[in-house]
């Protein structure tokens, strides 16, 4: 019954991240990224305080200050810029999909930066989902499109977060770390915005897309610490790629996108090679090292 549970509560957190995608993809039509950016960090920061005092913890600790919080900052910063602008210059469905990759950059960062011994099986699979990302933004000179590569760099920033945060110290909880992440884009997004051409006022569509899409951004994040609690990790984990579903469904129903059979293809040898490489993983792995596998 808790697996059960705790798949509903992923499988729900996974919604809301994807409608979290297709409106911030939906205000950058009309607000800059860097200005989105900035707005959505103000109101996660504003968010995750609150949840924060909530447990009876305190916001600004000693700990936070740290190397590498430091480096988990900088990675926090690359991941959801990079990723804003490929959702406002790409596709969501293709964004998605290359976002998927982030457990296969996790496990080969693990192995390479933190020690972590993995098996050839492993390495196969990691080997098999970096051919699905290629599927998915076609290096060929005819059809390749520069704009994927923000997604990759993007994904590779969250996979360097992820990475941060497992060595980051145990004494600082998930809700912590939200505060810590979202509130380094306040500066990041302001300044992207001063250099790319300052900022606007946004018109009510597009402010209350940016609202929304921080409120359910925090409630998915909050569902997801209920699903990684709720059962076992093995199992409930691999719910994660209905992100991708539901990001392809919300792209034809609000943007028209028509994914061609190569995104297709690549998106699921992506989700099988993950869903290979997190069920081999052990169940003991701390709740907070998978939660912040989401951005």
């Amino acid at each position: 019954m808790d697996n059960i549970r705790g798949s509903a509560w992923m499988v729900l957190a996974m919604l809301g991240f994807a409608i979290e995608d297709a409106l911030l993809k939906s205000a950058t039509t009309i607000v800059p990224v860097g200005q989105t950016l900035m707005l959505f960090g103000i109101g996660g920061t504003l968010g995750f305080l609150i949840l924060t005092w909530r447990r009876g913890e305190k916001a600004l600790v000693r700990a936070a200050l740290t190397p590498t919080l430091l480096t988990r900052a900088v990675f926090e910063i690359t991941g959801r810029l990079f990723f804003l602008l490929s959702l406002a210059l790409s596709t969501l469905s293709s964004t998605s999909a290359i976002l998927q990759a982030t457990p296969l950059a996790v496990t080969l960062g693990a192995a390479l930066f933190l020690g972590e011994r993995v098996r050839w099986q492993r390495w196969l699979a990691i080997f098999v989902g970096f051919v699905g990302v290629l599927l998915v933004i076609k290096p060929s000179p005819a059809s390749f499109e520069l704009t994927s590569m923000l997604a990759v760099i993007g994904m590779l920033g969250f996979a360097g977060r992820d990475l941060a945060t497992r060595a980051a110290p145990p004494a600082l909880s998930n809700m912590q770390l939200g505060v810590y992440g979202f509130a380094v884009l306040i500066p990041t997004g302001g300044a992207y915005a001063l250099w790319n051409g300052g900022f606007i006022m946004p018109d009510l569509a597009s402010g209350t897309a940016i609202f929304i899409a921080t409120f359910v951004g925090v409630g998915a994040y909050y569902s997801l610490t209920v699903a990684m609690r709720a059962g076992e990790v093995s199992v409930i984990t691999p719910f994660r790629y209905s992100r991708l579903l539901f990001g392809l469904f919300l792209g034809a129903v609000i943007f028209g996108e028509r994914p061609d059979m190569m995104t297709l293809v690549g998106s699921a040898v992506i989700v099988v090679s993950g869903v290979y490489i997190l069920t081999q993983r052990q169940p003991a792995s701390s709740d907070k090292d998978t939660l912040t596998s989401q951005n």
